[in-house]
């Protein structure tokens, strides 16, 4: 018995391993993806408040397009680790060949889209000043769409080859270009002109292009991509393939779709309670958001690692992979929302310096401390069903969770008055709306570690049925 326990703790020591050295890269070539924007509100900042409101609208629709993009190439992730693991090597560059086509599409739709999108600005009440400004940011920087959507499929092909180190360097190196040629065409140093906001866009829009040619340089010269590398013949467009490939990432766009755009609504809800209240919520996202680039690096390792052990036809392993890598979300989870609930106040001072918004910040981290429960929870167990190639239920799930349950939710709680049913007697405010939100995240949680559980429960009876009816055969 002891044996058995023994081996099998070393089996999960082993699992948390190797999970984690796939994913620590990733992480950091997150953070470095959300210090671009950290730095482009820190330096226009400084400049001034119409180029700061310009940046802030302007990245509100860049940010819902890429995170859209983002969730659409992420079918090239679950497609390359099931070939890895099924040793179909030769199958990998075509694959690879195929998403970059439907990268192609992509990325001009969303840049077509993010253009049109700025005919919205006409309708916030906005000063001609700071509604140029801000349109001008978007159509600058949509020209970093369609190499962000190559790039993308380059990142899922060479995570999905254990290959993480390229993601964290390019990423830092990125971040670099943005700080460097912020400083030169935000400010206007050593004889550029001074472009302010529009300075930053240019600065994320040839990034996002340097990235890209940078990630095809390192695989051209690296050798765990010669056996797969996807340049080395011209392949024409295989519309079957691309259709597959939609049909697995659309789900997974719509979903990411569903939850920034959620956020987003509740962030223009929240703004008209005042200042201090939006500021707070702000905060408090901004930390959140911030927090869950660790699960979010576990999630996209845990479905490389559980799409690599599905093509190997190892059911049961797949399965352990699985609940040991949302067991492992949720252990950071539980740390942060510890951290986060007993140094809230510190947090609060480090962002603002206003006792009202300090007091305000102080509650909603009580909430955002809740909230790492279920998002670490949710973030891994939708990684893992898309490491079966399963994308429709998550997006069903989420899409249940946040706008069929946390934004009516919140409304109710923040905004409706005495009279309406399940209304508290005074309105919550943003109170409500970060209630709707932790009980929104958890209704997912739940729902998709069940589903996670059936889908791997079947496929290993599935398996084993298979197995059986070959042995009597």
């Amino acid at each position: 018995m002891f044996t058995i326990l023994h081996s099998r703790r070393a089996n999960i020591l082993t699992e948390i391993t190797a999970l984690w050295r796939l994913a620590w890269p990733m992480l950091i070539g997150q953070l470095a993806t959300v210090g671009m924007s950290v730095a482009d509100v820190a330096m226009t900042g400084h400049l001034s408040a119409d180029d700061l409101a310009a940046v802030s609208l302007g990245a509100s629709i860049w940010s819902i397009v890429i995170v859209t993009v983002m969730g659409v190439m992420m079918a090239i992730n679950a497609v390359v680790a099931h070939e890895v693991g099924a040793g179909t090597i030769d199958r990998i560059a075509h694959s690879v060949r195929q998403s970059l086509w439907k990268a192609l599409g992509i990325g001009l739709l969303a840049c077509i889209l993010a253009n049109c999108s700025v005919l919205i600005f006409d309708h916030l009440g906005l000063t001609p000043l700071v509604r140029d400004k801000a349109a001008m940011f978007v159509h600058v920087i949509s020209i970093g769409l369609l190499p962000f959507a190559a790039y993308r499929v380059l990142y899922g092909y060479s995570t999905s080859l254990n290959q993480t180190k390229p993601v964290m360097v390019i990423a830092l190196l990125g971040l670099l270009f943005n700080i460097a040629v912020n400083w030169l065409l935000v400010y206007g140093n050593w004889g550029f002109p001074q472009m302010g906001a529009v300075g930053c866009a240019w600065a994320t829009g040839l990034g996002l292009w340097l990235m890209l040619a940078a990630m095809i340089w390192w695989m051209h010269r690296a050798e765990p991509y010669r056996s797969s590398f996807p340049f080395s013949q011209w392949e024409a467009p295989n519309w079957p393939e691309i259709r597959r490939m939609l049909r697995l990432g659309m789900p997974i766009g719509i979903t990411h779709f569903a939850e920034v755009s959620s956020f987003g609504a509740i962030g223009l809800l929240v703004a008209r309670f005042g200042v201090v209240s939006m500021s707070a919520h702000q905060i408090a996202l901004n930390f959140s958001s911030l927090v869950f680039m660790v699960p979010l690096s576990l999630g996209i390792g845990l479905l490389t690692r559980v799409g690599q052990a599905s093509g190997e036809g190892d059911p049961v392993r797949a399965r352990f992979v699985a609940w040991v890598g949302v067991a492992l979300s949720l252990a950071f989870g539980i740390a942060s929302a510890a951290f986060i609930a007993g140094f809230r106040h510190a947090i609060a001072a480090a962002y603002s310096s206003d006792p009202a918004v300090q007091e305000m910040t102080v509650l909603l981290l009580l909430f955002a401390a809740l909230f790492q429960l279920s998002d670490a929870t949710q973030v891994a167990a939708s990684c893992a069903i898309r490491g079966y190639k399963v994308t429709r239920a998550p997006m069903v799930i989420h899409l249940t969770a946040f706008w069929g349950f946390s934004i009516p939710l919140g409304c109710v709680l923040g905004l409706a008055p005495a009279w309406f049913p399940w209304s508290p007697a005074v309105p919550m405010g943003a109170t409500g709306f970060w209630i709707g939100l932790v009980l929104g995240l958890t209704v997912a949680a739940v729902l998709l570690v069940w589903y996670l559980h059936r889908l791997s429960q079947r496929i290993v009876a599935k398996s084993q049925l298979s197995m059986r009816h070959s042995l009597t055969h």
